[in-house]
Formats: C-alpha cells, structure tokens, sequence
C-alpha cells in the first residue's frame, strides 16, 4: 500500500468526522500496489446508513475539503457505499480493496 501511515490516519479520520464513527474506508485501484508510482487516491467509504444524494453530495465535499487541509491537494476518487449496497462496481471493488485503520 503507498499510503503513510499518517496519511491513512488522516483519511480515516475525515471519513469519520464526516460520514460517522462508524464509517469504514477501503482503499482500491493504484495505491495498492506497491510496485506502481504515482496514481490518484481511490477510496471506497461504506456509509454507516443511507444518505440522500444531496447530502452525500456535501458531506463528499467536505470529506474532501479535510483531506485537502491535512494532506494537501490530492486527486482523491471517493466512492460512497450505503449499507447493503449491491451495485457490481462496489462489490468488485469490495473483492479487491484493502481496508484502512485509524493507526
């Protein structure tokens, strides 16, 4: 994984200031690979419960706006997952995330 461990902190604990105590964050797609270089941050966050999408639209903005303040500008892809979320893409890239913890 090519994330610091205070990078991770800090992504983790945006997720949770915003989405909730209870949110979980998955990392997919470049920076999981240790032998690739560069890449944006991909991040999966699973809701602890149901948003509209208004609401997950500014809590998104914000969780970014964080990120930013304490990390810098990043290219950050952020995908949100509501509790039992079937879509294909979420569940593919469920199979294949790693999870991050508050270190």
């Amino acid at each position: 994984m090519r994330l610091t461990v205070s990078e991770q902190r800090v992504l983790v604990e945006a997720a949770r200031e915003c989405f909730g105590p209870e949110a979980r964050v998955l990392l997919f797609g470049s920076r999981t690979d240790d032998l690739r270089r560069g890449g944006d941050i991909d991040l999966l966050i699973e809701l602890p419960e149901s948003l509209s999408a208004e609401e997950a639209a500014r809590i998104r903005a914000r969780f970014v706006a964080q990120v930013w303040r304490r990390l810098g500008e990043r290219k950050l892809d952020v995908v949100l997952a509501e509790p039992g979320e079937e879509d294909e893409f979420v569940q593919t890239v469920r199979s294949q995330a790693l999870p991050l913890e508050k270190a």
